[in-house]
């Protein structure tokens, strides 16, 4: 071959080797290779109540009517992760704990039948790691504060069995925290957010690993969760309330607010949190007495032997056929809050937190988890990218979950390079009738690590039958003062 002809033939390879090249491109940013190979992360789903309370096996190929999620919808969705929720309804009141560790078990459970498809989660590495293993990652987060029954060692308790989540509220005010559900409400006594105990249990969430969730709360709860909390906090299922004025929704600045605190926003699917029109029709009064009232008969006419109450998976059937009046918004009105919320909050801190198995309506082309490929194609349609979509779809969550997992470290280590008392320790040991006197010695020893607000004069107060020796004790605890 002559030089020239060689020249040419390399010319004509090297166009074609750049073709290709670009024809690779190309394929790999269509919106089915983006979703394909994207790490997707739901940060919420009711289906445990489905788990315990229906003998519902994840392995089972449901109807959409019947349930959002089994292990075929998980793999046409190409779901690699979902924070299964840890719900106890109010009604369970003092049987929370059991009702969550109920819940807790029925993940589990789905685990250990399902090996093959499926492993339970803790850490943003083990979501990767299963991904790698193309298998689904479960993991659990607690929905309702009121679930640790005001006992920060429940808290801790509820972390090592895998919880790595908490909402503080549900839709009920407990009684360290306001929730958005009532506080309109004048007959629920509030605290203006967080009280003392409610402040130490954000810290304790920071210093555990447990990442701090703030959909369902007050605003007030919200913002002070925020300047209390080391590490980003997430909403676990929120909405914007500027597109769609649900109390549950957050305002621009709340969004402003979690993206200074590195946290993420993750989209709810629910129809009353992402339409205005939706949500206008079926807060109808009359109807949503009509709603009430068919259910309340149905919960007194189907009472429990044992005298436990009626769950909500009992009754679910008259919720979704209620909703189902009121016609179904287009996919577009969820794509314009995750469009939104990314404008205003930045790209960094959005996702998704469908709510699958624990809402009566989504938007249209969305029956289950099996079209989360439709949200993907949306976004590609609205000029989103590769990376973007990828970031949306659980690239933020992954992020956030890391920076907890680090704080926690952080935190941890701070905690052994001192040993100043906390206000639990000493609780403790007042509890473990250490005398007042060695009480003080310890206290002059070793400081104390919290401030002496009035909330926790009170409880110290109650801790003690000599109101002097409690005098004695607080005098203490000021001249150590906080190391």
């Amino acid at each position: 071959m002559t030089p020239k002809r060689f020249l040419i033939a390399l010319a004509l390879l090297s166009s074609f080797v750049t073709a290709q090249t670009k024809k690779s491109t190309k394929t790999a940013d269509l919106p089915r290779a983006i979703h394909e190979s994207a790490i997707i992360v739901d940060t919420h789903a009711d289906t445990p109540q489905r788990f315990l309370d229906e003998n519902f096996d994840l392995g089972q190929n449901t109807p959409v009517s019947e349930g959002h999620i089994d292990l075929d919808k998980i793999k046409k969705g190409n779901l690699g992760a979902e924070f299964f929720s840890i719900w106890v309804e109010p009604e369970f009141k003092g049987h929370y704990a059991k009702r969550a560790l109920d819940l807790i078990d029925s993940v589990y459970q789905q685990a250990a039948r399902h090996p093959a498809q499926m492993t339970m989660a803790f850490t943003a590495s083990d979501i990767i790691r299963a991904h790698q293993q193309h298998k689904f990652a479960a993991l659990m987060g607690i929905e309702g504060g009121h679930a640790i029954e005001n006992d920060i060692h429940l808290l801790r308790d509820f972390y090592r069995l895998g919880v790595r989540y908490m909402t503080l509220t549900w839709s009920n005010t407990n009684e360290w925290a306001d929730s958005s559900g009532d506080i309109k409400n004048p007959d629920v006594p509030h605290h203006k957010g967080l009280t003392d105990f409610g402040k130490d249990v954000v810290r304790e969430m920071n210093r555990l690993g447990m990442m701090v969730d703030i959909s369902h709360v007050s605003d007030d709860t919200f913002y002070q969760a925020v300047l209390v909390s080391r590490a980003p906090v997430i909403a676990s299922h929120s909405s914007s309330r500027e597109l769609t004025k649900a109390p549950r929704n957050m305002t621009d600045d709340m969004l402003r607010a979690v993206a200074r605190n590195g946290g993420v926003v993750m989209v709810n699917f629910y129809s009353a949190f992402i339409d205005q029109q939706y949500l206008d029709a079926s807060s109808d009064p009359e109807k949503l007495k009509q709603r009430d009232a068919e259910v309340a008969e149905y919960v007194k006419s189907h009472p429990h032997e044992d005298g436990s109450p009626v769950g909500y998976n009992e009754y679910v059937a008259i919720e979704k056929k209620w909703a189902a009046q009121f016609p179904r918004p287009p996919l577009k009105s969820l794509i314009d809050h995750i469009d939104h919320i990314a404008k205003v909050a930045g790209i960094d801190h959005v996702g998704l937190g469908s709510d699958f198995d624990g809402v009566t309506s989504l938007p249209q082309q969305i029956d289950s988890v099996a079209d989360l490929p439709r949200i993907t194609q949306a976004l590609y349609d609205r000029g989103y990218n590769r990376q973007q979509i990828h970031k949306i779809l659980g690239g933020n969550l992954l992020r956030v979950l890391r920076e907890v997992e680090r704080v926690a470290r952080q935190i941890q280590a701070e905690h052994k390079a001192s040993d100043a008392l906390s206000f639990e320790d000493i609780e403790l040991m007042i509890h473990n009738y250490m005398t007042t006197p060695h009480l003080i010695d310890q206290i002059n020893e070793h400081g104390v690590s919290f401030d002496l607000t009035s909330e926790r004069r009170e409880k110290l107060k109650g801790e003690f039958k000599d109101p002097q020796d409690a005098d004695k004790v607080m005098e203490a605890i000021t001249k150590a003062g906080r190391k």
